[in-house]
């Protein structure tokens, strides 16, 4: 679609491309909502008892925050594909494979999230990842590694859509304010995949030297999840001094008009 065609835009200002739903975004959307029906809150028979009806509604925290943690990618590839309406090839294939990711990444999800929200709430949330005996810091860091890759490869996929996107700026016709959007996207999903890259080396380097250390190097078990934590530190960060710099832009834009 011309940038001319349609003028609607989004509350950051950038005009809406991608207005008409396509069938790659409509397979990514059944994608995820495939995904989230593997994040059920019963995992086997629905519950014939009270007893068993209190222990599934225990898993409710952990569908919650794996269903946050999904959405949290869905409206990003979202946003970009109504912002670019870019179908070409190479958007076909990052998409394809950010939904490969998606499909692989849910059960990790599942099982790392409710063994963190276990810890949090002193075992009230149910652990759903088991440990073989013995083994118990090479099998909680094993988690945290296919975890930590499949966030971050939903990070870094969304970090070349957007970067695809800019590449394509003159062809989209794309004023200042949104070359501005998309290199605040493409930066967010910066910090998401260096995170992710931080917490997949801690885990990698506790499941190495295991063996090697004390009782004290294994306190450090949750490590990984806890470098996640810190992105409730580093968004608003980010976003806040990003706006800041948006505005002014604008600002800057209508004193010169």
């Amino acid at each position: 679609m011309h940038p001319d065609a349609k003028t609607d835009r989004d509350a950051a200002g950038f005009r809406l491309r991608g207005a008409q739903v396509t069938r790659l975004e409509t397979f990514v959307d059944a994608a995820f909502a495939f995904s989230l029906t593997l994040l059920v809150i019963f995992t086997n028979d629905l519950p014939q008892t009270v007893a068993e009806l209190r222990e599934a509604l225990g898993r409710v925290p952990t569908f919650v925050a794996c269903f946050a943690v999904l959405m949290m990618f869905w409206a990003a590839h979202n946003r970009w594909s109504r912002r670019a309406g870019l179908e070409d090839g190479k958007a076909t294939v990052l998409s394809l494979a950010f939904v490969l990711v998606v499909m692989v990444y849910v059960y990790p999800l599942r099982m790392v999230m409710s063994s963190f929200l276990s810890l949090l709430t002193g075992g009230w949330v149910p652990n759903e990842l088991g440990f073989a005996d013995g083994a118990l810091m090479r099998d909680l860091q094993t988690a945290f590694i296919v975890y930590s890759i499949g966030f971050g490869l939903l990070a870094w996929l969304l970090c070349l859509l957007n970067a695809h996107a800019l590449r394509r700026a003159d062809a989209l016709a794309l004023d200042a304010n949104e070359r501005h959007v998309l290199r605040t996207e493409l930066g967010s999903h910066r910090i998401l995949a260096l995170v992710s890259l931080a917490a997949l080396l801690a885990a990698s380097a506790l499941y190495v030297f295991d063996p090697v250390f004390s009782d004290a190097w294994r306190a450090l078990g949750g490590l990984p999840m806890w470098a996640y934590a810190t992105l409730g530190l580093w968004m608003p960060w980010y976003h806040v001094r990003r706006e800041r710099l948006r505005l002014a832009l604008s600002t800057r834009e209508a004193d010169a008009a």
